[in-house]
C-alpha cells in the first residue's frame, strides 16, 4: 500500500491509498494522526485499533448496564438470522421477557468485541442484570431446568 500526495511541509494532509495489485480511489485523511512523511504507519494504525477496541468495549458496557436483559444475536428479535439466535429469542418470548436485542451482523466491531468481552467465542450471548449468562446451549439447559424462569423476573424487578 502506498500513500501518495504528501503536503509541502512533510505531513500527510490527505492522499490516496494505492495498492500495486489494484488501484483505489479511496481517500486517506490522517489529519488527527499528525503523521510525518516516512513515519511508521503500523504503529499509528495499532493506536487507532486500540482506540476502536476501547470505544467498542464502552459501547458494549453501556448496552449491558443500560438494559436489564440484553441479547447479542445474529439478526433481530423480529427477524433472527441464525437458528441459535432464533431458538434463544423463542425462549425469551416464551418467558415474556422484555429484552434489548443487539444485531451483531450490523456492526462488525460489536460482533468481534462481544466475543472478547465475555471471553465467549459464540453468538448469541445473553446478559441479565449486567452479568453474562451464556449462549444458546446454556440458555436452553437453564430453561429446561427452570433456572432461567427465576433469573429473568429477578432482573426485571431489580
Amino acid at each position: 500500500v502506498f500513500i501518495t500526495n504528501p503536503s509541502v511541509d512533510g505531513t500527510l494532509a490527505s492522499g490516496r491509498v494505492d495498492s500495486p495489485e489494484k488501484p483505489s480511489n479511496r481517500t486517506f485523511t490522517p489529519s488527527n494522526l499528525n503523521l510525518k512523511a516516512g513515519q511508521d504507519l503500523a504503529g499509528r494504525f495499532a493506536l487507532i485499533e486500540g482506540m476502536t477496541l476501547d470505544a467498542t468495549r464502552q459501547k458494549i458496557d453501556s448496552l449491558v448496564t443500560d438494559h436489564k436483559v440484553v441479547l447479542f444475536m445474529k439478526g433481530t428479535k423480529l427477524f433472527p438470522q441464525c437458528g441459535f439466535s432464533g431458538a434463544v429469542v423463542n425462549i425469551l418470548k416464551t418467558l415474556g421477557a422484555d429484552f434489548k436485542d443487539v444485531n451483531v451482523l450490523a456492526d462488525p466491531s460489536i460482533r468481534e468485541g462481544i466475543k472478547e468481552y465475555a471471553q465467549w467465542p459464540t453468538i448469541p450471548q445473553l446478559y441479565v442484570g449486567g452479568e453474562f449468562v451464556g449462549g444458546a446451549d446454556i440458555m436452553s439447559e437453564m430453561f429446561q431446568s427452570g433456572e432461567l424462569q427465576k433469573l429473568i423476573p429477578q432482573a426485571a424487578q431489580a
